[in-house]
C-alpha cells in the first residue's frame, strides 16, 4: 500500500510547521494554555486563513473536502480536531470554515455513571420543544435537551456544541448554541480545559439529517481516535529527534553520551516503536475512508493500542534515561 503524501499535501505540511515553528512554538503556546481564556484569537484566525479549519468539509459548504490522510498530515502538525462531514450540511459549517464559529463535538467522549461507553447516553434526553408551554414543534427539528454531559475537552471555548442524546429509543445528535449557565470548566491534568455542561430544557436543533445517530456517534469517536493517534506520531517524532540531538551535546566522561550503546539501544528501540506506530495509524486512516464499520473499528483500536503502548514504553524509558544522564 502506497503511503506517500501528494505534492497537495506536503505543501500543506510545510506551510503549517512553518507557521508552527514561528508563532505558536511550544513557549508560545504554553502561555496560552495558561491563560484565563485558554485560547488565543489570533491564531484562530491564521488557522482558519492556512486552511486547516476548512480542510476537513465538503466544497458545498465552503471547505476544500479533505480526507483522513489530510487530515492525518495536520494533526501531526498541529492536533487540530474536526468531526464527521455527515453532520455539515447546514449554514454554520462555512462560518466554521472562516474561523467565526468554534464548534465542540465532543461532548459525547464521558458521561457520569455510564464511562466511555458511546452509545450509553440515557442521562441526557430531548424532548419536542415548546415555548410558553404551547406544546407546538418550531421548524419540524427543535427540541429541549436534559442532562449533563461531564469532561468535554474545550467545551467552554465553543460557540456550538454537538451532543447526542436519546430521543425515545434511539440516539440523535444535536446542535446547541452556547449558554453561559451550562457551563462549569475547569483545567484538566495537562493543563489544557475542559467543562461539565448542564442542559435543562435547553434548546436544541436536531442535525443528523436522518442518520442512524449511534453510528454516527461511533464514526466521529474513530474519526477522532486516529487523528490524536496521529498527533501522538508527531509528538513522538519531535521527541525522538530531540533526544538524539541532547545525546550529541551532552558530554560524560569527555564524550558525547550518544556513544554509550546501553543509550543507544533504547533510541533504537523507541525508534522502531515509533515506526511501527505510523504504520498503523496509516493504515486507520486509509480503512476509515474505504472500510466498512466494522473493519475501520478493528483498524483504529489497533492504532490506539499501539499508540498507548507506545506512551508507556515512552515513559518508562524517559526515567530511565534520565536517570543515565544526571
Amino acid at each position: 500500500m502506497d503511503f506517500n503524501f501528494t505534492d497537495e499535501q506536503q505543501q500543506f505540511r510545510d506551510a503549517l510547521r512553518r507557521y508552527l515553528d514561528n508563532e505558536y512554538a511550544f513557549d508560545a503556546r504554553r502561555k496560552i494554555i495558561a491563560s484565563d481564556a485558554g485560547v488565543d484569537a489570533k491564531h484562530w484566525r491564521a488557522f482558519a486563513e492556512l486552511g486547516l479549519l476548512a480542510l476537513p468539509v465538503p466544497e458545498a459548504q465552503g471547505g476544500f473536502d479533505g480526507g483522513p490522510v489530510d487530515m492525518l498530515v495536520a494533526c501531526r502538525s498541529s492536533g487540530a480536531r474536526s468531526s464527521s462531514s455527515r453532520i455539515g450540511r447546514r449554514r454554520w459549517v462555512s462560518k466554521r470554515c472562516g474561523g467565526l464559529h468554534r464548534l465542540n463535538c465532543w461532548s459525547a467522549r464521558w458521561r457520569a455513571k455510564s464511562g466511555w461507553r458511546l452509545r450509553s447516553t440515557s442521562r441526557t434526553r430531548a424532548t419536542i420543544f415548546s415555548i410558553c408551554a404551547r406544546a407546538r414543534v418550531v421548524d419540524g427539528d427543535r427540541f429541549a435537551l436534559s442532562g449533563t454531559k461531564s469532561m468535554v475537552q474545550h467545551g467552554a471555548q465553543a460557540d456550538f456544541w454537538i451532543v447526542p442524546a436519546r430521543v425515545d429509543d434511539e440516539i440523535a445528535m444535536f446542535l446547541v448554541a452556547r449558554n453561559e449557565r451550562a457551563i462549569t470548566e475547569y483545567r484538566t491534568i495537562d493543563g489544557q480545559r475542559a467543562a461539565t455542561l448542564t442542559f435543562d430544557d435547553t434548546p436544541a436543533t436536531r442535525i443528523d439529517d436522518g442518520h442512524d445517530g449511534a453510528a454516527l456517534l461511533e464514526q466521529i469517536a474513530d474519526y477522532a481516535t486516529f487523528l490524536l493517534c496521529a498527533e501522538a506520531l508527531g509528538a513522538l517524532d519531535a521527541l525522538n529527534h530531540a533526544s538524539v540531538e541532547y545525546t550529541k551535546e551532552r558530554q560524560q566522561f569527555g564524550v558525547p553520551i550518544a556513544r554509550f550503546q546501553a543509550l543507544q539501544h533504547r533510541m533504537v528501540e523507541m525508534l522502531i516503536h515509533t515506526e511501527q506506530a505510523r504504520s498503523i495509524t496509516y493504515l486507520a486512516a486509509s480503512r476509515y475512508a474505504s472500510a466498512d464499520a466494522s473493519t475501520r473499528a478493528q483498524a483504529v483500536s489497533a492504532a490506539k493500542a499501539r499508540a498507548g503502548r507506545l506512551r508507556a514504553s515512552s515513559d518508562s524509558r524517559r526515567c530511565s534515561c534520565t536517570a543515565a544522564w544526571a
